[in-house]
């Protein structure tokens, strides 16, 4: 019985363990610039640099904002400068990996190089696209109207030549 009562006993931690990392948050020191493209294009570039920080994490996920369409796609690893291979999933998708996932989105999984170390570590990412969204971003007579909620703390918006 002492062998089978040490086997529950590990088989509890490591479950404890795995919730608490799906606990743990998917992401930390997040920017982000958005580049605006021709004015009436209703079109802007992202740069979205983030760490990935969950412990044992493989994929990353980022959100494609409703209403917006994604275009030019790309994710960098910032350690080594490699490209990393993505996706995009539905919501649902994401949710088996993520679960606080919104089932009502779409999202790009992102490959990491390597898992998340559970001591701390972490994954820093580049994902790179073009959003085409009208209602986010238009002219309004002579002025430019860019109107979005921004999700993370720091944040630059580069104006369009001229």
């Amino acid at each position: 019985m002492r062998g089978l009562g040490a086997l529950i006993v590990a088989v509890a931690l490591a479950a404890g363990w795995s919730a608490q990392a799906q606990r743990a948050p998917q992401e930390a020191n997040g920017y982000t610039r958005y580049e605006l493209l021709a004015p009436g294009s209703g079109k802007f570039r992202i740069i979205y640099d983030i760490t990935a920080v969950r412990p044992g994490a493989t994929a990353f996920f980022n959100p494609i904002r409703k209403g917006s369409i994604a275009s030019d796609e790309s994710v960098t690893d910032l350690a080594t400068g490699a490209a990393l291979k993505f996706q995009q999933v539905s919501g649902e998708a994401a949710k088996r990996e993520l679960p606080e996932a919104d089932p009502g989105n779409d999202y790009i999984r992102v490959e990491l190089a390597r898992p998340v170390p559970a001591d701390g570590g972490e994954g820093r990412i580049r994902i790179e696209k073009t959003y085409e969204d009208a209602k986010s971003y238009h002219a309004d007579g002579g002025d430019l109207v860019f109107e979005r909620d921004l999700g993370i703390k720091r944040n630059a918006v580069v104006l369009p030549k001229g």
